[in-house]
């Protein structure tokens, strides 16, 4: 995981997704709401610069997470700010989580994780502060982000397009920075 802020609602949010959602969940109390955020699917993205909040890579395809799953607090289901960019493998995995066990990619600080070569696992670092290392820990665990072969072979395909020279870092910064962030400090 990587730092992220936080960005307003796009024009149009509060038009096309707020204000039906909210009419929605007044008029059912039960029920898979409608998915009015789709359509700020790709503001979203541009949003987090189409990095996948959770594993930290160019993400092209990414999906609309709700950080607070409707599962556990629907009235959350059309707010801008509880939506995080995400794979759609990790926004599958990650499901309705109970948020208060997890930690937030907004709350995450440079240097927090990092990559390690040649194993391509993702790990904490010490500058993890201690009353954030639980939840960073059940994230690494129960997204898998840790060793989830489909995300070490993505990223060792992209440690691998540097070495074959078809990547220069700051190429590689700008779509895998933690793998880039190994590759400097391996080479210092």
């Amino acid at each position: 995981m990587i730092r992220f802020e936080p960005t307003p609602a796009p024009e149009g949010f509060a038009e096309h997704v707020e204000k039906p959602g909210a009419a929605w969940l007044a008029a059912h109390e039960t029920g898979c709401p409608p998915n009015y955020w789709r359509r700020f699917r790709k503001e979203l993205a541009d949003a987090l610069g189409s990095f996948c909040a959770y594993g930290a890579m160019w993400e092209p395809n990414g999906t609309v997470d709700h950080f607070v799953s409707i599962k556990e607090n629907r009235s959350k289901a059309y707010d801008w700010s509880n939506y995080r960019y995400a794979s759609a493998l990790l926004n599958q995995i990650k499901g309705s989580l109970e948020s208060p066990k997890m930690l937030d990619p907004f709350d995450v600080q440079d240097e927090w994780f990092e990559v390690l070569i040649p194993s391509m696992q993702l790990v904490l670092t010490e500058r993890v502060p201690t009353q954030w290392r639980e939840r960073a820990q059940f994230m690494l665990d129960r997204l898998r982000l840790a060793h989830n072969e489909p995300l070490v072979r993505q990223r060792r395909e992209w440690f691998d397009m540097h070495t074959r020279g078809e990547t220069t870092l700051d190429g590689l910064a700008r779509k895998a920075p933690l793998i880039a962030a190994a590759i400097r400090k391996r080479d210092t």
